[in-house]
């Protein structure tokens, strides 16, 4: 077949139908709504929405077919060639006319949907319709109005006013179909049909996550935010990224006199509109009254330590305010004196995820070239720095091979290590629509999280037993001879080594150990390798172990050996777990790898840098975030004792492990300075806190878990005297000795963003800031202007030398710390729905705080039997290191023996108890298992000011959770 015809053949196929007098076509299988649209007809519609399935209830859509005895709805009906169509007949236009008009004559007489203070829209989209149809209740229609119902304003986020509902169903769809969370039902009948909230319970007391699809999806103000009662009239729209997890979901910020007023999902390619709790209601941050809004210089004499809790909102008696020409003195000004009297080696630097791409490249080269060293690191230390230690040796590449919605094309979802309903909810909606189309979900977790609802299997292995039970998977497929032979032979290296190694894995031998039955180790490594396309996801849970590296070279080798990579619906995702992990790393914010990942120990890499910034670097990698704690205490004598740091937007005083020792080691040194938009836990250590912009208040680029470079604008200013983070990063250069001068508008950014796609040629060439100005996101590997981009890579060689996959054999390494008897229990800790990373930004928005106000520690129910405890009460778990009390909630997902405590929650900071002992080759802590004991009791420490954080004996609500 020749190109054309290929051609062809991939291009809907289009048929010939007539609308209103004219003959138009249509593409296959296209309805007569969306086609009608295309030509101009603009069909009146309300049950309908773009990204929602078609319902065809309102029947405001309907149309006359010639032929047909009835009216036809348009929104769910489908073309066929020869069709005779008149949407605009008076038959038509008076039944549509009729809808309208009886729908509207129950609307109650003040609406919720304004636009403005124009009275003739007060109820959306009906109201439009209505204008457009020309359409006016009659009153007698208005007398049979129904009974109204009384609001319900029992939920943070959302009002519900169901005056207004018209029963469209798009909420019920929204809901249950798009993501999938079945809270909005559609009870009883006839007369007192309604939309109801689980078993008809108040919205606030419902399971309902507050995603606010329904919101999005609502026509009328039946249910919207809080945030829009009144006008909804805003002064500007600014489209920008999601600022919270890796996913990336687009979005646009609604502005009115200066503030956030709400949040609206945009069509991106990760989320289509979609988006979670923190995406839609966690916007307030930026507004909030404790924003740094002038440099601070701490006081004289005031020592540094955390015997109090830090006051973000009371700084006054340890800080005082400064002009920025003092305060960029007093910062830089002693790291130039460190640098030059004890060596480069004294100072290191953390960037920050939270950013743009363009901050972390202009970070990672200010310390190079004015620091003089490699000692640069930012989070991704703390999550999936073992990930891709394992996929850089095994696939020569760290970024993900397919994209998270590729799930749609996958017959088998492998889902380990990660919750990813809590920490990457839209992406979690991609994956139980597979569900429901019939795709089978594996779940492999310690614990049984909200995904299991929608496995076909759970497999719950035991804590710390990840290698032993994924070599049992790949000794199945062996055994079973399922082996992809063809792609071992023509793709892959060091198989024989693998498959000895995995001889003594049998799943018989390895069910005792990882508490998962043998057969269903089995059936599931059956499944998997047999399917049309297996796809692995996983989170952290992987990662963050000692022998994280280890888990994700066994997960390299169970996609090889089945041949489930490089094709759609299968490969290696790592979720990312900040906004902009994937893009700090891709842009070099890691000691040992230049920027695009070249290695700093590589001649010809180190060679072209020196050329490409025009100053000598330091040939050897830098230290990592927890061997810069260390070196932070190490004697006087040492010549590689950290003296100073640079920390922007990073809160390691929070996010390291022994929080006591890392916390020690900030106040050690000679020299901090901080640059973020809060007091937080790090800055209260800080010699001086420059204030920074908050992510509406920048322009500029992130690249989310899919490989995308998406492009942020500015929506806001920044509060009082906050300065960008790009030409704060740049007044430091300046006064380190480099001549930096990059404009400080968005020209400058744009430069900065040239550059860095020069220094990350081999991937975002094609990538240019006109082209993102356009298109708003692009995925890498792009090499040209008209390159879409490789959504899925691997396809037909590995980027490594021989173009092949190099198989690492796995064996059990044990965690660091097992339980014992004077420490019985094991800790596992993470984030939940509502908080994200340290909650610096997440406590600080109103709605977030509102529904998760405290911290809490799960416990499956038979544990809390055990120990006499009920939901609610004060425990205290404590650790070698540290100890904290907490209220604990059932949740019976938990395992016996374990006990979960998320970590965005200073006064019970679950890091205080974790260990750093460090995955070798990754370097990455082993955050996710230590042995701690759980005592009855205890006084859980005040909330330092955060939001409302609800603290003493009184938890808000039951903490009751059973999966």
């Amino acid at each position: 077949m020749n190109a054309p015809a290929k051609l062809a053949e991939l291009l809907p196929q289009t048929v010939e139908f007539r609308l209103d007098g004219r003959t138009v076509e249509a593409f296959e299988g296209e309805t007569i709504l969306k086609a009608a649209q295309r030509h101009g007809v603009d069909i009146p519609h309300l049950c309908y929405k773009d990204g929602l399935r078609p319902d065809g209830n309102c029947r405001a859509c309907v149309v006359e077919l010639k032929g047909e005895r009835t009216l036809a709805p348009s929104c769910c009906r489908t073309v066929a060639a020869g069709m005779e169509v008149h949407a605009t007949s008076e038959r038509a236009l008076k039944s549509q006319k009729m809808v309208v008009e009886m729908l509207l004559s129950d609307m109650p007489d003040a609406g919720y949907k304004w636009i403005g203070d124009d009275a003739t829209r007060q109820h959306g989209e009906l109201s439009d319709w209505a204008a457009k149809l020309d359409v006016a209740v009659r009153p007698e229609l208005k007398a049979l109005r129904r009974e109204q119902p009384a609001p319900d304003l029992s939920h943070p986020a959302m009002a519900v006013n169901l005056d207004a509902c018209i029963q469209c169903n798009r909420c019920v769809r929204a809901c249950r179909e798009e993501q999938v969370n079945d809270v909005i039902g559609y009870a009883l009948r006839g007369e007192h049909s309604k939309i109801v909230f689980d078993l008809d319970d108040p919205m606030g007391d419902s399971t309902c996550v507050a995603c606010g699809e329904c919101v999005q999806a609502c026509p009328t103000g039946a249910l919207m935010p809080k945030s829009f009662i009144g006008s909804q009239a805003v002064d500007r729209q600014v489209d920008s990224v999601c600022p919270f997890c890796g996913v990336g979901c687009l979005i646009t910020y609604n502005v009115k006199d200066e503030k956030i007023v709400s949040v609206d999902g945009r069509d991106g390619p990760a989320n289509h509109s979609r988006l979670c709790v923190k995406g839609r209601f966690g916007f307030d941050y930026a507004h909030h009254p404790q924003r740094l809004t002038k440099p601070l210089i701490r006081k004289p004499g005031v020592p540094k330590g955390f015997d109090d809790a830090p006051r973000p909102g009371d700084w006054r008696e340890v800080f005082r305010e400064a002009s920025w020409e003092e305060a960029l003195a007093l910062a830089a000004g002693p790291l130039k004196d460190l640098r030059d009297t004890h060596g480069p080696k004294a100072l290191a630097g953390f960037g920050s995820a939270k950013g743009s791409n363009e901050e972390a490249y202009l970070f990672q080269k200010l310390v190079r070239t004015g620091f003089g060293s490699n000692n640069v690191d930012h989070c991704t230390r703390l999550c999936h720095a073992s990930s891709v230690a394992a996929l850089l040796e095994g696939v020569g590449s760290g970024a993900v091979s397919n994209q998270v919605n590729d799930v749609e094309h996958a017959e088998l979802i492998f889902v380990i290590g990660s919750n990813p309903t809590a920490n990457h909810p839209v992406a979690a909606t991609w994956m139980k629509n597979a569900a429901q189309r019939g795709a089978k979900i594996v779940l492999a977790d310690p614990r049984r999280t909200d995904i299991s609802k929608h496995a076909w299997r759970t497999l719950q292995f035991k804590a710390d037993t990840d290698v032993a039970m994924l070599n049992a998977l790949i000794h199945a497929v062996i055994d079973e001879g399922l082996v992809d032979e063809a792609f071992i032979r023509e793709r892959a290296s060091n198989f024989e080594a693998l498959r000895d190694n995995v001889k003594g894995y049998s799943p018989e031998a390895m069910a005792p150990i990882c508490g998962v039955p043998a057969e269903t180790l089995r059936e599931v490594a059956r499944a998997f390798a047999t399917a049309k396309g297996a796809m692995v996801l996983w989170g952290m849970g992987i990662s963050q172990h000692v022998h994280g590296t280890d888990n994700a070279r066994c997960l390299i080798a169970l996609v090889t050996v089945t041949g489930q990579i490089g094709k759609p619906g299968s490969g290696l995702h790592p979720l990312r777990g900040q906004n902009n992990v994937q893009g700090a790393s891709d842009a070099g914010l890691i000691p040992m790898m230049f920027p695009n990942y070249q290695r700093v120990d590589n001649a010809a890499a180190h060679a072209w840098f020196e050329d490409f910034w025009g100053m000598p670097l330091d040939q050897k990698p830098g230290y990592t975030v927890v061997e810069i704690m260390h070196k932070a205490l190490a004697p006087d004598d040492d010549p590689h004792k950290i003296r100073g740091m640079y920390i922007m937007g990073e809160n390691p005083a929070m996010s390291d492990p022994d929080l006591n020792h890392a916390r020690h080691a900030l106040a050690s040194l000679e020299h901090l300075v901080v640059q973020d938009i809060f007091m937080t836990e790090t800055a209260w250590l800080a010699d001086v806190v420059l204030p920074a912009s908050a992510w509406p208040e920048k322009t500029g680029t992130v690249s989310n878990t899919d490989r995308m470079v998406q492009l942020g604008k500015r929506a806001l200013d920044p509060p009082g005297d906050a300065r960008p983070d790009l030409w704060i990063i740049q007044q430091i250069a300046q006064r380190m000795g480099l001549d930096w001068h990059y404009e400080g508008d968005e020209s400058g950014v744009a430069a900065v963003y040239d550059e860095m796609r020069q220094a990350m040629h081999a991937a975002i060439s094609g990538i240019t800031w006109e082209r993102l100005q356009r298109e708003s996101s692009v995925t890498y590997p792009c090499l040209s202007a008209d390159d879409p981009g490789q959504p899925t890579v691997f396809i037909d060689r590995f980027p490594t030398a021989d173009g092949r996959v190099k198989l690492v054999p796995a064996d059990i390494i044990p965690a660091d710390e097992r339980p014992d008897a004077d420490y019985p229990f094991v800790l596992i800790t993470g984030r939940q729905l509502e908080h994200w990373h340290t909650g610096s930004m997440t406590r600080r928005a109103s709605v977030l705080d509102a529904l998760e106000p405290m911290a809490t520690a799960s416990m499956h129910q038979a544990d809390l039997d055990a120990m006499g405890l009920a939901p609610g009460d004060v425990i205290t778990i404590r650790s070698r290191r540290g100890e904290v009390a907490i209220h604990v909630r059932r949740d019976d997902g938990t395992p016996h023996g374990a006990v979960f405590v998320p970590f965005a929650y200073y006064e019970a900071a679950a890091n205080l108890m974790t260990n750093a002992a460090l995955d070798p080759f990754g370097k990455i802590p082993e955050f996710k298992y230590c042995a701690v004991r759980i005592e009855r009791g205890g006084r859980p420490m005040a909330a330092a000011g955060y939001g409302t954080g609800a603290t003493g004996d009184n938890p808000p609500h039951p903490w009751t959770a059973s999966t």
